[in-house]
């Protein structure tokens, strides 16, 4: 039965990447029907980053009250609508209004199954849960390509996704039994003496909190900035074709989710602080291949050698929390964690974008080292600090 419910929390996660990339893949041929500028993507992207960041936050909160298998039941169907609800819409405004539940949906979820996980399982299953995550990033745009090309039209492929996220929400609720059968009192704080939830300002308080929080920072700007400019960088500053450019850039993705895959057996040799070392060294090196200036083959093997730095980074992060900070502080820690991963990834992007078009794509591996080696002085500073 343990075995049934892993299964079903790595479907989860592969639901929970589904919608990541489909906004993109259909705005193209969504904004012009709704007659909208194609800046109004940034718009409903924005209000999903801030639903995300308000359930991150209240992560902890739910999780006491509910526990996680009915958290994450929940949030799962509250995604499901919202995807159902853009599939209906006929208007800018109706997608701004879906996009509340669907940012809402996504960190409950998100913050509770990393926390389970962490807590109950090994770190490789922390890896390849988020290969799972990865797989659905990857999968949802095809299936909206397929949507699009087969002349079903954006609409349907959003409803397709929507069904998929319904058929995982019953299936969640019928093995909501299962969760019980893994301690969910302790999720729930009942074993260990937590019978409350953890305010922002004593989650602060705590030694070595703002530290891993701003480590994941960090490293999601990271990801995200290297994710969103590779192919304007190839495109820029080496010459390479628009759409030769954006298949090299998926490169990068494609890279973070095989690394994920491969993580999972190396940490039966290393833990998570070899692991977040192993990941920055490799991205180090990713880095230095950007800056070598030998032609645009050497810039992708380096956005995928930085892909394959990022894959055993974020999920070691998470699986550490609960040793550096306690089983019974860990949902609350995970869920600032989450919520500072969104911060990151929202803000950084955009920065870069501002330097690169007043001095250049060219700007980017430094971008990417200047950000490693924040991550890697906290990270270090952290284990001096817990460990």
């Amino acid at each position: 039965m343990i075995h049934l419910l892993l299964v079903m929390i790595y479907l989860s996660f592969i639901s929970l990447g589904l919608p990541d990339a489909l906004l993109g893949a259909a705005w193209p041929t969504m904004y012009p029907q709704f007659g909208v500028p194609v800046s109004y993507a940034g718009a409903i992207s924005m209000i999903i980053s801030l639903g995300t960041i308000v359930s991150s936050l209240q992560s902890d909160r739910l999780t006491h009250r509910f526990g996680p298998g009915k958290v994450t039941a929940v949030s799962v169907g509250l995604t499901a609508a919202a995807l159902w609800g853009f599939s209906v819409s006929g208007s800018f405004w109706m997608l701004c209004l879906w996009a509340i539940p669907y940012g809402l949906g996504a960190g409950s979820v998100d913050a509770a199954l990393n926390n389970y996980v962490a807590l109950h399982y090994a770190s490789r299953h922390m890896s390849w849960l988020h290969c799972m995550w990865g797989i659905g990033a990857t999968t949802g745009p095809y299936i909206m390509g397929w949507a699009l090309t087969g002349g079903l039209g954006w609409n349907m492929g959003y409803r397709i996704i929507a069904l998929v996220q319904i058929f995982l929400t019953a299936l969640l609720v019928f093995t909501l039994p299962l969760w019980k059968g893994k301690g969910e009192e302790r999720a729930e704080g009942k074993e260990n003496g937590a019978d409350r939830p953890i305010s922002l300002k004593e989650i602060f308080a705590i030694p070595g909190v703002r530290a891993i929080i701003a480590i994941f920072f960090c490293y999601c700007a990271l990801e995200s900035g290297a994710g969103l400019w590779a192919g304007s960088y190839l495109t820029l500053e080496w010459g390479v074709e628009a759409e030769r450019a954006a298949g090299y850039a998926g490169m990068f993705y494609l890279g973070i989710t095989l690394g994920r895959a491969v993580a999972g057996f190396i940490t039966f040799k290393l833990g998570d602080h070899q692991m977040i070392r192993l990941g920055q060294v490799i991205i180090l090196v990713g880095a230095a291949a950007l800056l070598i200036p030998v032609g645009p083959g050497m810039a992708v093997v380096g956005l995928v050698l930085v892909g394959l730095g990022c894959a055993p980074i974020y999920p070691s992060i998470i699986h550490s929390t609960p040793a550096f900070f306690g089983a019974e502080r860990s949902q609350a820690i995970i869920g600032v964690q989450m919520a500072s991963a969104y911060v990151g990834s929202c803000l950084m992007p955009p920065l870069f974008g501002v330097l690169a078009n007043h001095v250049g794509a060219g700007l980017l591996p430094f971008f990417l080292l200047a950000l490693l080696a924040l991550m890697a002085f906290g990270h270090e500073r952290l284990l001096k600090r817990t460990v």
